[in-house]
């Protein structure tokens, strides 16, 4: 990989955004965790623990959500790294199922994504679960790239160890490096491949599962215009791609009731071919978000229903 370049300035409009409630008299904007580097974000704090906090530390935001295999393997990655830097930055995850507004904010396609914050400007760095050293490049460039900017601010640090940063697992599982190296470069085909030749050695890996599925959802949704996919689903609801590919949106944005909703009406409107393809796609997505969900404990009862 080529050394990372970060243009300081941003490219992303957070203009969006509700602006901040003034802050209560004595109170500290961008309270952390008990560490002091890693903070969980909402909407409601975004202008304190991130905009407020980028003036004097750079911040790393983690999108992830409880659905994606490779958030999990890049989160306990970026804590390590940011318990590690000793207050030179702050990481601030945000769940995208429960902030959708920033996630379209961010105009994140897919996660996990991360993204910087310099003096309240949003600066993209990369998509993907990248390999450890590869992260660690884009986090010396932007120390480097805050240093010229003149933010040098360090955060307080407590004793206490941050959140993940203590599991007895790995930070990543090294089988799945050739697929999360194939999703960071778009190559779709070969990150799919890499998956189905873990799932052929062992088949009950859940993880390789919920990867493939997330994979054929990106390469699916790769060139698709969104404002063109909803107008088609909205004046054609017979259309059986128009609602898959809305589907599939949906689910990007993080609106899984509404991706599982539009899957299982599907079911209960078509038949034959169409309507295994509506049943298939929507088993791809209880995978992807993953059995544990209690939304998809509902979804599976209402598909039920739905066929039978």
């Amino acid at each position: 990989m080529t050394q990372p370049s970060i243009n300081p300035y941003g490219a992303v409009d957070l203009s969006s955004l509700a602006p901040r409630p003034a802050a209560p008299a004595g109170t500290t904007p961008g309270a952390a965790g008990p560490s002091g580097v890693v903070v969980d974000v909402s909407e409601a704090d975004f202008q304190e623990l991130v905009i407020d906090r980028s003036m004097t530390v750079p911040v790393v935001i983690d999108f992830w959500a409880d659905w994606c295999g490779p958030c999990k393997q890049l989160s306990p990655v970026l804590e390590r790294l940011a318990a590690a830097d000793d207050g030179a930055w702050l990481l601030a995850k945000i769940d995208l199922d429960a902030n959708p507004r920033l996630g379209q904010a961010f105009q994140v396609q897919s996660i996990p994504a991360v993204f910087a914050v310099l003096q309240g400007q949003p600066v993209p760095l990369f998509q993907g679960a990248l390999p450890e050293p590869q992260v660690r490049q884009f986090l010396d460039e932007l120390l480097r790239v805050a240093a010229e900017n003149g933010i040098t601010g360090r955060l307080t640090v407590s004793g206490a160890t941050p959140a993940g940063a203590a599991e007895a697992e790995p930070a990543h599982d090294p089988r799945y490096d050739h697929a999360y190296e194939a999703i960071e470069r778009e190559d779709y085909d070969a990150a799919a491949a890499a998956y189905r030749a873990l799932l052929d050695q062992s088949p009950a890996d859940g993880d390789a599962r919920a990867g493939l599925a997330q994979v054929e959802l990106m390469k699916r949704t790769k060139d698709l215009e969104p404002m063109a996919v909803r107008a088609a689903a909205a004046e054609r609801p017979d259309d059986i791609q128009a609602q898959f590919d809305a589907a599939d949106l949906d689910l990007l944005d993080g609106r899984v009731e509404d991706a599982f909703r539009r899957l299982i009406d599907l079911v209960r409107r078509t038949s034959g071919d169409d309507r295994d393809r509506a049943r298939q796609q929507l088993l791809d997505m209880f995978e992807i978000v993953g059995s544990q969900d209690d939304r998809v404990a509902k979804a599976r009862t209402a598909l039920a229903n739905a066929l039978f």
